[in-house]
């Protein structure tokens, strides 16, 4: 069995085949033999009665002979009414009668095959027996001619044995040249396959001209590394993105110290304190937002919990002041199943980014529609051009500078809404207002 599974499939499947094309010759040929052994037979036992028939006739025309001619493999014995012998052929003359076959019908005659007989001893025969009545009694003509052997004769078993070889060889060397020919694109595949690195995605496996198996397993390795390029690259980018966005608060607070050591005495201590926390407030929140976006990335699974989305709200805008007007429109009752700290997380984000957005005041929507539940956010800011709708759900994304001069933003609280929306089966777009930017969430509500 080890030898078996250390060959290669081309190997097993030429053997397979031929193995099966083996046992379908051998079966055939076993049903040839057998039918030509019948016919082999019919025809010697034909040749004893025609021979049986020549006797009689001789002996009805001249009487009883003295001598047979020898016809080649057959024997023959004539007896007289009383049971002696009075002809045989030379290879029976003085024996026992070749068959003890009782008292046959006098109107035909009797073929039997008879092993071990005193005359052959260790051989199988077809022996005949015909009574032949005249007038002064009735003769016994006994007739034996050796039975075919079970492969007929030399050259056709010869014959058949070269055949059935000759197929086989035929058979395998079919098989190997046709599977070789069948698994030369996976080998392209698999070469192409071992050439691509972490590093380099870029290749692509060959796709096979034919429509079958082999030509939908390259389109759908293809497809594969399509996304696993693309998912490489954004990670690329991300982290790209990420180290910068990290380097930037330390990059102010070591030229905040840096300058405050320069200057000791000319220092300002409790302000260089300030702006130093200030960059650790953003470095902490933009921690903060890359540990959530692993974790949503990771696929982490959430609580399932009924939330209701006015509770939700009103506790989140409770608790801390905010340096707009927050408007609310909270209908009660609209409950949703989903995880409350990252829904909370997603209202603080999209709250946050209004805030820094909006000139006077902020709107908090809350209500049901239909089997959905819908969640407003809408500030009264210089708001997002169409074009610009879905760039804000890009990671890092920087829009014009007019929205970048916000402090605080990482740039990471829309696109983690966004996933926490989608983690809940749910949607958060940018939609048409008079004014400002109106971000919509959609989630829908239990059956």
């Amino acid at each position: 069995m080890s030898v078996w599974h250390g060959w290669s499939i081309r190997t097993r499947l030429t053997v397979v085949s031929s193995v099966v094309m083996a046992l379908l010759c051998a079966i055939a040929s076993a049903f040839i033999l057998m039918a030509v052994r019948g016919s082999a037979t019919d025809y010697r036992q034909q040749q004893l009665v025609a021979d049986s028939v020549r006797v009689v006739q001789e002996l009805r025309r001249k009487g009883p002979p003295t001598t047979i001619p020898d016809p080649g493999e057959v024997a023959i014995q004539l007896y007289n009414p009383v049971g002696t012998l009075v002809a045989a052929t030379e290879d029976v003359k003085g024996g026992p009668p070749l068959g003890d076959f009782g008292t046959p019908d006098l109107d035909t005659y009797a073929i039997r095959h008879v092993c071990d007989m005193p005359s052959f001893p260790g051989e199988c025969r077809i022996v005949l027996a015909s009574p032949i009545d005249l007038a002064n009694g009735v003769w016994w003509l006994y007739a034996a001619s050796p039975e075919v052997p079970w492969y007929v004769s030399g050259p056709l078993l010869g014959s058949l044995a070269g055949s059935s070889l000759l197929l086989v060889l035929l058979t395998a060397l079919g098989a190997y040249r046709t599977v070789s020919k069948t698994l030369t694109p996976v080998e392209a595949i698999t070469d192409k396959l071992a050439k691509i690195t972490a590093s380099d995605l870029s290749q692509r496996v060959p796709v096979p001209h034919f429509h079958d198996e082999l030509r939908r397993l390259a389109v759908t390795a293809n497809q594969t590394l399509d996304r696993a390029e693309s998912a490489v690259d954004r990670q690329r980018r991300f982290a790209s993105d990420a180290s910068h966005d990290l380097r930037s608060p330390l990059t102010a607070m070591r030229a905040e110290v840096e300058e405050a050591l320069l200057h000791p005495d000319e220092a300002d201590w409790q302000e260089t304190g300030k702006a130093l926390l200030e960059s650790l407030d953003r470095l902490q929140h933009l921690v903060s937002d890359l540990l959530q976006i692993a974790r949503l990335d990771a696929g982490a699974p959430g609580r399932s919990d009924p939330v209701d989305l006015a509770e939700l709200a009103t506790g989140e805008l409770d608790r801390r002041t905010r340096k707009v007007t927050v408007n609310r429109r909270l209908t009660p009752g609209v409950v949703v199943r989903g995880d409350r700290l990252r829904l909370a997380r997603l209202l603080t984000n999209l709250l946050d980014n209004a805030e820094r957005h909006a000139e006077r005041e902020v709107t908090l929507v809350v209500e049901r529609q239909g089997d959905t539940a819908v969640m407003e956010v809408v500030d009264d800011g210089g708001g997002i051009s169409p074009e610009q709708r879905e760039v804000v759900f890009q990671r890092f994304a920087r829009l014009d500078a007019a929205r970048n001069r916000d402090a605080g933003g990482t740039g990471l609280g829309l696109p983690i809404a966004r996933q926490i929306a989608e983690s809940h089966g749910g949607s958060l777009t940018l939609e048409d207002s008079p004014k400002g930017a109106r971000f919509v969430l959609r989630i829908p509500l239990p059956g």
